[in-house]
């Protein structure tokens, strides 16, 4: 459904030791910059990218809003918590854990990268 998302920074390269953490333990390679300051991150589902906003203003993180990343086991979901917490970012909401609503069944971990942002590893357990 999405090609892309990017989320604001104001010390892009704070995020940038963040996410090549927290995305390297989902196996992702380390982000790459361009030649506008941006960084990328390639994948076959999609991009994922940090930049400084274009109108010059402060980066602030989205009330309300949840970047959920898709992790392969509660395992990974732990050492991308793990690496996120090493790399500057914080613990939010419950700790990682099963999330069971009687209709599915998650193993949620969430975080806040060091610009605010909300994130969340996310894996759909059976049954």
């Amino acid at each position: 459904m999405f090609s892309h998302i990017m989320v604001g920074a104001d010390d892009i390269q704070e995020s940038k030791q963040f996410y090549d953490a927290t995305l390297g333990a989902l196996g992702i390679p380390p982000g790459f910059i361009d030649d506008k300051g941006r960084v990328f991150y390639m994948t076959q589902s999609g991009v994922f990218a940090i930049s400084k906003p274009l109108n010059g203003e402060p980066a602030s993180a989205a009330n309300g809003g949840t970047i959920g990343f898709s992790v392969s086991s509660p395992e990974q979901a732990d050492a991308w918590h793990a690496a996120g917490i090493a790399a500057g970012g914080a613990t939010c909401e419950d700790p990682p854990g099963v999330r069971d609503s009687g209709v599915v069944k998650l193993y949620l971990a969430y975080l806040r990268d060091p610009a605010g942002n909300k994130l969340c590893a996310l894996h759909h357990m059976a049954g």
